[in-house]
């Protein structure tokens, strides 16, 4: 067949030949970059580029995509199928070979059962490809029962996915991967920025990599699970793990997420050829590249596409964003093979919950079986997790390590009662009468109850000195609200000393992960034993400030309606009772050692045998077992259960309606440019923020009232609703008193 003859694809018009050699130019980059080692998948992979669009030479494909018709079902067989009477069985030095690369070239595309279009739709395979009898090779019975088989083929899995790779990246006319060929320089660049720093400031100790960091550096090729305390420069250590190799930083919440983005964009590549080197996957990735990201001659477009290919050699990212290849749906492999030859830093492991931990944990055992390496850096790490991760996680040997010492950062005070404002407020007014460092964070396990202790506050607390964050604010709000909170908790001045600075932030578990604030005091509800040594990784987080009184003050006792009871709640009420049960031995100070001791002591596999977060991890993982490959669509997977609705709250509606409704207009515009659209999308969705579906749902009877839906394109839809917004954020309005507008 001659291929320069045959279109692959239109507007623009590309051969066969064209695209197929664009493939394959592709391959050899990941050849190239080391990516593809094992020379025979690679000449496999090879075979598998060659012949994976064949099928499209035939008529029926050809005057459909000139004509720019939409594919016929009773007229044509896809393309895919087709393509796999052309795989030449005298190709290959093995049979088991031949079938490998069938079943890659038969199944690179979901459209459908191929064994069903087989057997279904002979006649018509054997009419679209009538015109190149002397090039096909008889594909029937047992025969395609066997190609089949190889769905489940570790070779045959890796091969698909490179072909997804290279064939994806071709068509979207993207490198299927830019090189790490930067990162270890960039890092000993800032080492040598801290070090003359230091010299500048007089100080006398040598800056260099600490411990934890040193370890990584001498340990990159091997699997690593590390507990390390806060404050030890995990994100570096993990960086310098990763070195000069392809990489994903997978943290569990988005502020961290970005936080972690920004650092290494800032303080380590500094901007340098940052649209071929650093990349920020998560679903709202692109908002926040137009909204704080300029690439010169790149549009946040591109690079959103960039980052989507996952194409760039630093990738920061929610779990969801690459480990939803567990489900096994249809094209599935492209991120498993992707994965293969990459390494993966996972960061505050301790915050997934049972299913997002068994997701993880199946995950790193798909990973590590098919070459990748994973690194597990926690603050804290449950003995029963760590026995999940080395018996059923990681495949071959794991490297672990601790980093703690007796370092004393925080001196406790238990109160066996719930969480309350006048503890708060006499601290503040006596650190501010003496004149000492007076930055207080409070921490609730509910929006509902930081608004509470807020609320208490604010009689008596100066205004321009109490805040308060959480998620159920609008986004300008919520992100103006982020910069605030790191630019209060810093620990030095611009001096250098330590900053002693008047003021109380209310949060909620949103300061838990790699939020790098440093508070003189902290105030906070009990959720369990890892969340809140993470809350007290927030408060004298370098260790430089005085422990002889108290700084940290928890409260155990709880609301009964958050433990988890069917689909309610939130905390298991096993792991708190232990986590209690740990506070009773507490009192007073807490070295770092003595807080591994306490994880390692109450969170053993034994004590939590039974638990509702244990049977929820069996019941996720058994179903992950289960699974066959294709039995998901992508579309239908998603790791985390949550559903939402994207609302603006009817006040700041009304306040900004010029410029919400201008936006919208020009969205409507099918003459406005495809960036500039999603510029209007970000400014509207600047008010936007989540509710859960009670908020909006006709069947609640807490329902808010709808005053207005406003379309974005087909498929998005955001609710005007009249509720409460003040400077507390969002808060339900009983439904006899809605506002008229």
């Amino acid at each position: 067949m001659k291929l320069e003859n045959y279109l692959a694809k239109s507007n623009p018009d590309k051969s066969l030949l064209e695209h197929t050699q664009d493939v394959l130019n592709e391959l050899e980059v990941l050849k190239k970059l080391g990516y593809i080692s094992d020379e025979r998948l690679y000449e496999l992979t090879k075979k598998a580029c060659h012949y994976h669009d064949y099928g499209k030479a035939n008529k029926a494909f050809q005057e459909r995509i000139k004509n720019k018709k939409r594919f016929n079902e009773l007229k044509e067989v896809p393309h895919n199928v087709l393509s796999l009477y052309f795989v030449n069985p005298n190709d290959f030095d093995t049979t088991e070979d031949y079938y490998r690369v069938a079943e890659v070239v038969a199944n690179h595309h979901n459209y459908g059962d191929t064994r069903e279009i087989i057997s279904e739709k002979e006649e018509l395979i054997v009419s679209l490809l009538s015109e190149f009898q002397e090039e096909l090779f008889e594909v029937k019975g047992r025969k395609v029962g066997r190609i089949m088989t190889m769905l489940k083929d570790d070779d045959a899995t890796l091969i698909k996915g490179y072909l997804h790779r290279c064939d994806y990246s071709a068509s979207a006319e993207q490198i299927v991967e830019y090189p790490n060929d930067f990162l270890i320089e960039k890092l000993n660049g800032m080492m040598n920025r801290w070090q003359q720093s230091n010299i500048k400031a007089g100080n006398k100790k040598t800056v260099e990599w600490n411990a934890l960091q040193q370890f990584c550096l001498e340990h990159t090729d091997d699997n690593l699970i590390i507990t390390a305390q806060t404050g030890m420069g995990k994100t570096e250590a993990g960086l310098l793990w990763l070195g000069n190799h392809k990489g994903f930083f997978v943290l569990p919440i988005r502020t961290a997420i970005n936080a972690i983005y920004d650092r290494i964009r800032k303080q380590i590549i500094e901007g340098d050829k940052l649209e071929e080197r650093l990349a920020l996957l998560h679903s709202e990735n692109l908002s926040y590249y137009v909204a704080n990201v300029e690439i010169e001659n790149l549009s946040s477009i591109e690079y959103r596409l960039r980052s989507r290919q996952l194409c760039m050699p630093i990738t920061v990212t929610t779990l969801d964003q690459i480990f939803d290849f567990v489900f096994k749906y249809g094209g599935y492999e492209m991120k498993l093979a992707t994965l293969s030859y990459s390494k993966l830093i996972i960061d505050e492991i301790q915050m997934y919950g049972a299913d997002l931990l068994a997701y993880l944990i199946y995950g790193i055992a798909m990973i590590t079986k098919f070459g990748g390496k994973v690194a597990i850096l926690t603050a804290t790490l449950s003995p029963f997790v760590r026995d999940l991760l080395v018996e059923r996680g990681f495949v071959g040997n794991v490297v672990e390590n601790s980093f703690t010492n007796d370092m004393i950062r925080h001196n406790l005070k238990v109160y066996k009662e719930k969480i309350q404002a006048e503890y708060i407020i006499e601290k503040y007014l006596m650190n501010k009468q003496q004149g000492i460092g007076n930055k207080i964070l409070v921490v609730c396990n509910t929006v509902k109850n930081a608004q509470r202790i807020y609320t208490e506050l604010s009689g008596i607390i100066d205004e321009s000195e109490l805040h308060i964050l959480h998620n159920k604010f609008i986004k300008m709000a919520r992100s103006q609200k982020e910069e605030d909170i790191l630019a209060f908790g810093q620990t030095h001045d611009k001096e250098g000393n330590i900053d002693i600075g008047n003021g109380i932030w209310v949060a909620t578990s949103i300061v838990e992960a790699s939020l790098d604030i440093d508070f003189d005091y902290l105030y906070t509800e009990l959720s369990d034993l890892n969340g809140l040594l993470q809350r007290l990784g927030r408060c004298n987080r370098k260790g430089e400030k005085p422990v002889e009184d108290y700084n940290c003050f928890v409260f155990t006792e709880i609301d009964e309606n958050l433990f988890v009871k069917g689909e309610r709640g939130f905390i298991d009420k096993k792991i708190y009772d232990l986590s209690k049960e740990s506070l009773c031995t507490v009192k007073g100070k807490l070295s770092e050692d003595d807080k591994i001791k306490l994880i390692n002591e109450y969170f053993t596999s034994e004590k939590l045998k039974g638990s509702d977060y244990m049977r929820r991890f069996e019941s996720t993982w058994e179903t992950l077992q289960d699974l066959n490959v294709n039995e998901f669509e992508k579309s239908e997977v998603k790791l985390r259960n949550i559903i939402s609705y994207t609302i603006i709250p009817a006040s700041v509606y009304y306040d900004k309606q010029d410029e919400i409704d201008s936006h919208i207009e020009k969205y409507d515009d099918k003459e406005v440019s495809a960036e500039e659209r999603i510029r209007c999308v970000t400014e509207v969705k600047k008010y936007t923020m989540s509710v859960e579906p009670y908020v909006i749902s006709a069947t609640s009877k807490k329902a808010q009232k709808i005053e207005k839906i406003i379309n974005l394109g087909k498929y998005e839809k955001i609710y005007v609703i009249d509720c409460k917004y003040t400077d507390i954020g969002f808060q339900m309005k009983d439904p006899d008193s809605f506002t008229f507008w």
